[in-house]
């Protein structure tokens, strides 16, 4: 006798589901991820070039890179701006709620800072 081996219907829909809302989640968190590093990025951009730099002038180059690179999640006065061992370090820190469904919503609290150390408030 031959064994039928394969998948039933209801085990098909049960992993169907389940791969359904894993995507859903993924579409709906990986723009949030996408603006972090973005954030990220612009940060380290601007310590890296802070040589004899003053704090308003720090902001203003943030500005500018957030304005090139489309960031409306943080803003300049967001920025803790700090100096450690004569090394300017940038850091922040904010929270995103990202709605789910219905009255369901994922938190998601990002810190970053240009030394790579997780800064923060």
């Amino acid at each position: 006798m031959n064994r039928q081996r394969g998948l039933a219907l209801s085990g098909l829909i049960v992993w169907g589901v389940v791969i359904s809302l894993v995507a859903i989640l993924g579409i709906r968190v990986l723009p949030e991820f996408m603006d972090y590093y973005k954030i990220r990025q612009a940060v380290k951009a601007v310590a890296a070039e802070s040589g004899g730099k003053t704090v308003p002038e720090l902001r203003q180059a943030f500005s500018k890179y957030a304005e090139v690179e489309h960031i409306k999640t943080i803003g300049p006065a967001d920025l803790d701006i700090f100096k450690e061992d004569s090394q300017v370090i940038i850091s922040f820190a904010y929270e995103k709620r990202v709605p789910l469904a219905a009255n369901v919503s994922l938190l998601i609290d990002f810190k970053g800072s240009s030394s790579g150390r997780g800064y923060g408030q």
